[in-house]
């Protein structure tokens, strides 16, 4: 992976004018199913991230980039489910991932469009949720609005985080003590908040992942 990252690095360094398609290209490529499990989307957003942070190459067409990319996945992967339908999942290479599958459309049946909201946010969900959705005949106006909502607020919080560490001290050096605890107060509450949801996602997963289990038994 660190070889990709630095490629990536270079590449972009090289060619800022592209950078924005890159980061398209990443952020399509992560919400493909299957395709999604494979890409390290996450460190190559950070160091995109930490380019923009850097001053290296600009904000703006790096976040459309991405925005663009992320709703370009999604709504490939919901035409799959709606062409291929149920069937998929007993067919190469999603044959492998039938439990995945299986526990996805429980949790999608369930939420329905808080599934595809916030499965953007959570790497195992990412790539399958689209899929998923249009196996089981999502209405296309809800999925592209949550595709889109979820989309606009991912790529930019993929990208922040490079931003802020790229930074440094340079930036922050001035800041008071009282500042500083300040920001620390306001990274821990984040991160608790993250914590949280992320628990509460799984508390609602392991329903789907018993249920799943037992249909896998009784065959």
């Amino acid at each position: 992976m660190d070889t990709l990252l630095d490629a990536t690095e270079t590449f972009i360094r090289t060619h800022q004018a592209w950078a924005a398609l890159v980061v398209g290209f990443i952020a399509f490529g992560e919400s493909i199913v299957i395709l999604g499990l494979i890409i390290p989307a996450t460190a190559l957003m950070l160091l995109i991230g930490g380019l923009v942070g850097s001053g290296i190459i600009d904000p703006f067409p790096v976040v459309t980039g991405a925005i663009v990319g992320a709703v370009l996945g999604d709504i490939v992967s919901y035409m799959m489910g709606q062409w291929l339908g149920p069937g998929v999942v007993h067919q190469w290479p999603l044959r492998h991932y039938r439990e995945r599958v299986a526990r996805v459309r429980l949790f999608f049946r369930k939420y329905g469009f808080l599934a595809v909201f916030f499965g953007r946010f959570f790497g195992p969900l990412r790539c399958t949720v689209p899929l998923v959705a249009g196996m089981m005949g999502m209405e296309q106006r809800r999925f592209q609005a949550a595709n889109i909502a979820s989309a606009v607020i991912w790529a930019p919080a993929m990208l922040a985080p490079g931003w802020l560490a790229a930074k440094g001290a340079e930036q922050f050096g001035d800041l008071t003590e009282a500042h500083w605890l300040g920001l620390a107060v306001l990274m821990t509450g984040i991160a608790i908040l993250v914590m949280v949801v992320g628990a509460w996602f799984a508390r609602r997963m392991a329903p789907a992942r018993r249920r799943a289990d037992q249909i896998r038994s009784r065959r």
